[in-house]
């Protein structure tokens, strides 16, 4: 089976993305039950993902993985921020019927993130990338009348053949004394 999958990484904290942008194309590389193909392209924040995600899909994108990092500031920024990806990626999904794996992490500070990049809380660039191909396999088995036990499911230990979280970042920087 050949397939088409985007990803749509942020530039804004760019040192915690491209290690999520990393993580997700060595699954997608790795990725055994079908030929993968990778659109990638990079946007200057978390802002503009939905947007680019939606071009990826007019495309042909057979789904799209979206990666960004939204640290909390001083202000509100964050919020209106976090929010308005969320619900552009989601009604994207809903208009399109096509999937994206949501990677944008939003977290407190610097350490909650690089702890959600290969650190104790997983890689969620790789995560992002295994929820897009369960849910473009999903859906492919649905719409062939197939049921949902049809669908390939990815268990969280069976990763691909040269395991994704060995190339990429596994913690954060250390920190300046």
């Amino acid at each position: 089976m050949k397939l088409t999958i985007g990803i749509v990484t942020s530039r804004f904290n760019e040192d915690l993305t491209s290690k999520m942008a990393e993580g997700a194309v060595q699954f997608l590389e790795d990725f055994e039950h079908a030929d993968v193909e990778i659109w990638s392209v990079s946007v200057p924040g978390a802002v503009e993902i939905p947007l680019a995600c939606k071009a990826l899909i007019e495309k042909g994108a057979d789904g799209v993985v979206a990666l960004g990092c939204v640290i909390r500031g001083e202000t509100s920024h964050y919020d209106v921020v976090c929010n308005s990806v969320e619900r552009g990626v989601t009604h994207l999904m809903l208009e399109t019927g096509k999937p994206i794996g949501f990677g944008v992490i939003t977290t407190e500070n610097d350490e909650q993130a690089w702890d959600r990049v290969g650190g104790k809380h997983g890689h969620k660039g790789i995560e992002a990338a295994e929820v897009t191909m369960e849910m473009v396999g999903l859906l492919q088995s649905l719409k062939s009348g197939g049921h949902r036990e049809d669908v390939i499911k990815i268990p969280p230990m069976a990763r691909p053949k040269s395991t994704a979280k060995s190339k990429v970042a596994k913690a954060a920087p250390k920190k300046k004394k």
